[in-house]
């Protein structure tokens, strides 16, 4: 985020500023939940606090920067900015997102939230996207939707099961992925039809995120070796 102005260059109130920082908070932590995490757009929170009769140009900025700051020492989250990643995909007709989309936010819990406060009835789904996006990095980043579903078979996803214990419908479950930003998905036309494929998005390609997918990689490398020298 750019840098913000000092509170003394703007011309509100301390009132009106602790009222605007609260309902962009609100704001998040609403669309967060109702949204299953997906990220929220920048314009979204800038029309917020425009919509309220404020035209001084760098109060948004600066409105944004202040929740942020209080969704981290209040309520234990961080707030992260993703810039939309365009796909790698280029030939043919995409048809499934656009390019145009401004920068957007997510917020993801602190360590001391997740161990003590996180609700671990989620934790499928997060394995779910652990699985996913390691499948996808160790394709390269991109993967056709035919070879995904054939490694997630063989870890017992279905791509047609409507009545999964955990997922109940799995490609709605994937589906999800997209729409949180960890996957983008691309139908490319082609002389034998239509190729979908999938990437991993600006949310996999956080340092934190793919950090973790690249250090958990090594151990099962590591185990692996150890193992067939063990035999």
């Amino acid at each position: 985020m750019a840098a913000t102005p000092d509170f003394s260059q703007l011309d509100v109130s301390e009132h009106e500023k602790d009222k605007l920082v609260g309902e962009v908070i609100r704001y998040i932590l609403f669309k967060t939940e109702q949204n299953g995490g997906c990220p929220i757009k920048r314009e979204d929170l800038t029309q917020l606090i425009t919509g309220k009769g404020y035209r001084q140009r760098n109060l948004p900025a600066f409105v944004i920067n202040e929740a942020k700051s209080k969704l981290s020492s209040i309520f234990g989250y961080e707030m992260r900015e993703l810039q939309r990643s365009r796909p790698s995909v280029n030939h043919g007709r995409a048809s499934q997102q656009s390019f145009g989309d401004a920068k957007s936010y997510i917020i993801i819990p602190a360590d001391v939230y997740s161990k003590f406060v996180e609700d671990k009835s989620s934790s499928h789904m997060t394995g779910l996207t652990f699985v996913v996006v390691g499948i996808i990095h160790l394709c390269g980043g991109k993967v056709t939707e035919e070879n995904l579903w054939h490694h997630l078979k063989r870890l017992g996803l279905h791509e047609n099961e409507e009545n999964h214990p955990n997922f109940a419908n799995t490609k709605l479950a994937l589906e999800a992925l997209v729409q949180q930003r960890y996957l983008q998905k691309e139908k490319v036309n082609v002389p034998e039809g239509n190729i979908v494929y999938y990437e991993l998005a600006e949310r996999a390609l956080d340092a934190a995120v793919n950090d973790r997918i690249k250090e958990y990689i090594t151990q099962i490398v590591q185990k692996d070796v150890v193992s067939l020298e063990a035999d």
